[in-house]
């Protein structure tokens, strides 16, 4: 455990609330102090920084037992519900992308600086530390309503629930939009074209679109993800093919429809065969989250299904509740091991 100074270590918790202080600006890092607990309430923080990536470490605890989750930006979550016993303190770090906007590339540009949320069952916050990351890699993500940072309640991306599995020195920049497919997000100059210049090598980028290449033929959805992960590796990247994550819809016999289900299009393309073939042609790495959530979403049945969709709130199919998002997500982290994509010491694993 990281040791924080001593004098800060009175926590903060829904019972006992600090005032609200005004942010800091950050200004250049050299010479300056990390921003910390000042600019925190009891449930929440705000940090007047500029669009960046940066590195977050937290002290949690009180002198009650206490559980703790913190979310930022757009509803991101980015550590999950962590106890911590009676007058005891818990150190975690996670690092964060800053940008605007801050959720979906084509949505509301959202509030300035880094904002983080305190959530939990109970939740103490002791101290905090924002400082510049300067050694993260970033994985971007390129994708539609299924991956991106929802704006609210009941909905939820996997892409949004991602963060939470990873630890510092690795950042999500999720990028995926509602309603894009291959051809309109290579078209959309906040999208595809905003993407790849903040590619650096090393950097993941992990593209899943599917669902809205409703009217894409088969030469021209294969083309698609070929620039993709042209423009991917031109950066010095390394792409990441993602089969997209399958629809509710189940046969008489309990299995899920082969097309609509398994997102084969009105023109016949089946879209996970030809991410795949992509995939082998250019010998990218494949995440088979079509397979993945196939086999889970069966082995649910009709009825405990239900959760990980909007069935309950929506009627809804195709898009995830947070838990359905959460459960999604925590098998692309175990893609992202697997595949030694990203070393296991870098993630967790609840």
């Amino acid at each position: 455990m990281r040791r924080f100074n001593l004098a800060v270590l009175a926590a903060v918790t829904l019972s006992t609330g600090l005032s609200a202080v005004p942010a800091q600006a950050y200004g250049s890092h050299g010479g300056q102090r990390p921003l910390g607990i000042q600019n925190c309430t009891a449930t929440a923080c705000h940090f007047d920084v500029p669009p960046g990536t940066y590195d977050v470490q937290v002290l949690l605890g009180g002198e009650a037992a206490s559980s703790t989750s913190v979310t930022g930006e757009t509803r991101r979550a980015l550590l999950p519900e962590t106890a911590a016993p009676a007058g005891e303190r818990v150190a975690r770090s996670f690092t964060v992308n800053v940008r605007t906007p801050e959720g979906e590339p084509t949505g509301p540009d959202g509030t300035p600086g880094l904002d983080l949320r305190l959530g939990g069952s109970a939740p103490a916050l002791a101290d905090i530390k924002v400082t510049p990351a300067r050694h993260a890699r970033q994985i971007f993500l390129v994708g539609d309503s299924t991956v991106c940072d929802q704006p609210g309640d009941p909905y939820s991306g996997w892409g949004q629930q991602l963060p939470q599995y990873l630890r510092k020195g690795l950042s999500v920049a999720n990028h995926a939009d509602s309603g894009e497919s291959t051809v309109t997000y290579l078209a959309d100059s906040r999208l595809w074209a905003t993407v790849q210049p903040r590619i650096r090598p090393g950097d993941l980028v992990l593209i899943q679109l599917a669902h809205n290449d409703k009217t894409t033929d088969a030469a021209t959805y294969r083309a698609n993800l070929e620039t993709l992960v042209a423009g991917v590796r031109d950066k010095g990247g390394e792409p990441v093919l993602v089969t997209p994550i399958v629809r509710r819809w189940f046969n008489s016999d309990g299995t899920l429809d082969n097309n609509t289900a398994l997102l084969v299009n009105g023109l016949g393309v089946d879209h996970p065969a030809v991410i795949r073939s992509v995939a082998a042609a250019q010998d990218v790495p494949l995440i088979d989250l079509t397979a993945k959530t196939k086999a889970l979403v069966e082995s649910l049945g009709v009825e405990a299904s239900k959760a990980l969709y909007l069935y309950n709130e929506k009627r809804d199919n195709t898009h995830t509740s947070v838990h359905g998002a959460t459960v999604y997500a925590g098998l692309v982290r175990e893609e992202l091991v697997a595949r030694h994509l990203v070393p296991e010491g870098r993630v967790r694993v609840g």
